[in-house]
């Protein structure tokens, strides 16, 4: 069950290749080819067939109808020839895979189901892609097992499979596609901002605005490779939107709607950040220190005691929409706040509620 091409490097959450334009929300570069001065005109798939190993010409043949085959950055099909000097380059719409997907049978909580697409609510801690400190234990090697019986579909198909991802340790909603038709469908409604996603996210501070947008390019930190940072100029980065409104007010944190129009890597957490509200106990972003608050003992362990009962990024992707692929239906989908979310919030709104007794 290897993938059309296999290989590569991936961190916990940002991969270590780059993202470049594609038609879903982001595709990742996983080889590059130069074509030599003298090449002769050459199909492409018979281009990459002597270049990668290991790859059948048929797997190469998939991954164009799939646009993941590119000639000078742009999309072309398996019969384009290749002229000297062209650019050619092979990109998904995940990071590569170094190892085999190996089928586990880990529980999937599934929403939805249908011939076409799977809708799963995914908890927090379950890394979605293998990757580099990952090779076992995600989503795909969950779906590889879902499906072990099923010929139609192979987790290293880039025709099928994710549409979206959510970091490890967020929570919530997912789509994954089962057949080509409805991977093209769902990809090019996240590429046209058409699906509705909304996320819950308790961020540090009371914020002033009960609403707002937060829009600025965001790419990798250049100082920490590991983060995403927002270049407000669009010297790099991709452009994202983030829209956000105030659903309930603590005493020293604020909990959030957040809306997406894009869906770049950390979006929510590097803009909220952005604006001076960390997410709670984001410790990739800084969240996980004391920024707000009263400078005692009592609040320090009230702080510690919150961190402990939501040992992640306060973070929850709660509402999915999209057209369905095939009836053209629209539809909706709803994820309740998982308990550690859900208690969280109850010690903060009892801190607010008796703040005096706890401020003695």
């Amino acid at each position: 069950m290897n993938g059309p091409f296999p290989g590569g490097d991936m961190e916990e959450e940002i991969p270590d290749t780059s993202p470049v334009g594609g038609a879903g929300e982001e595709m990742y570069e996983h080889y590059r080819f130069v074509a030599d001065k003298g090449q002769a005109p050459l199909r492409i798939d018979k281009f990459l067939t002597v270049r990668t190993e290991g790859v059948s010409r048929n797997r190469i043949q998939q991954a164009a109808e799939a646009g993941c085959i590119l000639a000078n950055g742009r999309q072309v099909k398996s019969n384009y020839k290749v002229k000297p000097g062209d650019v050619i380059t092979v990109v998904m719409d995940r990071p590569r895979y170094e190892t085999e997907i190996i089928p586990e049978e880990i529980p999937l909580d599934i929403v939805y189901e249908d011939s076409e697409l799977l809708v799963v609510n995914k908890p927090a801690g379950l890394v979605v892609h293998p990757g580099h400190g990952n090779y076992t234990g995600t989503l795909v090697n969950a779906l590889a097992y879902y499906f072990r019986n099923d010929r139609n579909f192979d987790v290293s198909d880039p025709r099928l499979g994710l549409v979206h991802r959510i970091d490890k340790d967020t929570s919530g909603l997912l789509v994954i596609a089962k057949t080509p038709s409805a991977k093209t469908s769902l990809g090019r409604q996240f590429f046209e901002k058409t699906t509705d996603r909304k996320y819950f996210a308790l961020v540090w501070g009371r914020t002033e605005q009960d609403s707002g947008r937060i829009e600025g390019n965001i790419g990798r930190n250049m100082r920490d490779r590991l983060q995403m940072a927002v270049y407000p100029d669009g010297s790099q980065g991709r452009s994202a939107v983030t829209h956000y409104s105030v659903v309930e007010r603590f005493s020293y944190t604020t909990l959030v709607e957040c809306r997406l129009e894009t869906g770049r890597t950390h979006q929510i957490r590097v803009h909220m950040k952005y604006i001076g509200h960390p997410l709670f106990n984001d410790a990739r972003y800084g969240g996980d220190q004391i920024l707000k608050g009263l400078p005692t003992a009592k609040y320090r362990q009230f702080v510690q005691n919150c961190f402990a009962l939501c040992p992640r990024q306060a973070l929850h992707a709660a509402t999915l929409g999209f057209t369905h692929p095939a009836t053209r239906e629209r539809l909706f989908f709803n994820s309740p706040l998982p308990r550690d979310m859900e208690e969280l919030l109850a010690k903060w709104r009892n801190y607010t509620a008796n703040r005096e007794n706890f401020e003695k």
